[in-house]
């Protein structure tokens, strides 16, 4: 249980995809304007990433591993979070058209997305048993969405604030987001991992 624990602040805090390992700044950058949509982002990645990481677990474990066709472990992983994706995108676009109209192209994105694909490689390099897998996935995926509402959160203040003309909008943005990185460095000798 304690492994389990240790694994998720890791992902969460200590080793976060966005801020530590830079991974997936397209969608983080692209939807962070807002809390709400960084809100659906962070649910659509949540359920991709931990899904992809079950479902590729599987796959590999199951299928690629005994077969041994290694050699075919990235096109399987991504055909996996493509398709995952596109679930997601169906059941956002009928449960909620306004969020889908608001996510616009980053949320077909998710299938690009590097930090997914590099959780369910990570599972595989790090040797992690399903429970493992599921927890890491899931970690990985509350990481993103912390640091993606964090960042929505701020930006939101910022609107109000008095910000230099040089450093209006993506400028500040940039450095906000250097902020927050130098910020989770603060965890890196939380957990050894």
């Amino acid at each position: 249980m304690t492994e389990l624990l240790l694994i998720i602040v890791s992902a969460v805090l200590v080793n976060n995809f966005v801020l530590a390992r830079f991974l997936g700044l397209c969608p983080f950058i692209g939807v962070s304007n807002r809390v709400e949509t960084a809100t659906g982002m962070s649910l659509a990645v949540l359920f991709v990433m931990t899904l992809a990481g079950l479902v590729t677990w599987v796959v590999f474990s199951l299928i690629l591993k005994p077969l041994g066709l290694l050699y075919l472990q990235t096109v399987c992983f991504i055909l996996v979070i493509a398709s995952l994706v596109q679930l997601v995108e169906l059941f956002i676009q009928k449960a909620s058209p306004v969020l889908y109209r608001s996510l616009g192209i980053y949320l077909p994105l998710i299938t690009t997305n590097c930090a997914i694909l590099g959780v369910t490689v990570l599972n595989i390099q790090k040797d992690h048993g399903l429970l493992e897998t599921l927890v890491f996935s899931a970690g990985a995926a509350l990481g993103f969405g912390l640091a993606l509402i964090l960042l929505a959160s701020i930006r939101d203040r910022m609107e109000f604030s008095q910000v230099p003309p040089p450093l209006k909008g993506a400028a500040i943005s940039f450095i906000t987001i250097g902020i927050l990185s130098l910020a989770f460095m603060g965890f890196s000798g939380l957990v050894r991992m």
